[in-house]
């Protein structure tokens, strides 16, 4: 096998556009797909029918469905009725963060639910409305129990960016693709695209670990 470094070397400046391209994909997924999700997992926990209905079923479709199919679905179908013509980069953002939230929203489910009953009935008795005992009292609890999980959906928001390229998002794995079909070579773009991903990843587990860790000693 003869490795072609020299392709890479050539590729290296778009593939650092792709970086940054991914990063900002994935920032975005991430911080809407969290404000989304908190607000879709109080919805589902609400203790009306009708209220919670709508957002289980939010979460049993994006869960439920390939990420793939939904980024065709919003560049193809939601992007040109809202906008009037495709869009990759912004269909990217808007599906990472739509099926993100659905995660998400279980993850904070899941912690909110894990604190005790007693912790809302006695900030109600100090008298704290229900929004106020969420905020200062059930919600910085459950956090710490989050970070692990949330940590994980945010690694594989990262991995699964690697799908925008399909809808011609100028990302990592679009360069990759570009430069396979320009050569007919395989190991040199693939490998490199795992490469830059596994870095993405691995500082990202670090700085989660950090902040896990620091939460702990509190």
């Amino acid at each position: 096998m003869n490795f072609r470094f020299d392709l890479i070397w050539e590729y290296a400046p778009y593939f650092l556009e792709g970086t940054i391209l991914t990063v900002g994909l994935s920032l975005a997924g991430i911080f809407f797909g969290t404000i989304l999700g908190l607000f879709i997992g109080l919805g589902k926990i609400s203790r009306n029918r009708l209220i919670a209905f709508p957002f289980q079923c939010y979460i049993t479709f994006f869960r439920g469905t390939p990420l793939l199919v939904q980024i065709f679905l919003i560049h193809f179908g939601l992007v040109p009725f809202l906008i009037g013509k495709t869009n990759p980069i912004f269909a990217g953002i808007l599906a990472l963060s739509l099926n993100a939230a659905a995660y998400i929203a279980e993850i904070f489910r899941a912690g909110i639910q894990s604190i005790d009953r007693g912790q809302m009935e006695a900030a109600r008795s100090l008298g704290m409305n229900h929004v106020q005992a969420m905020r200062y009292i059930i919600l910085p609890q459950a956090f710490k129990r989050m970070i692990p999980p949330l940590g994980n959906e945010f690694v594989i928001l990262i991995k699964d960016s690697s799908l925008i390229a399909f809808i011609a998002a100028p990302e990592i794995m679009y360069w990759a693709r570009a430069m396979q079909g320009a050569y007919f070579k395989a190991w040199e773009p693939y490998l490199t695209a795992a490469f830059i991903y596994l870095i993405l990843t691995f500082t990202l587990s670090l700085v989660l670990n950090r902040i896990e860790r620091r939460l702990a000693t509190e």
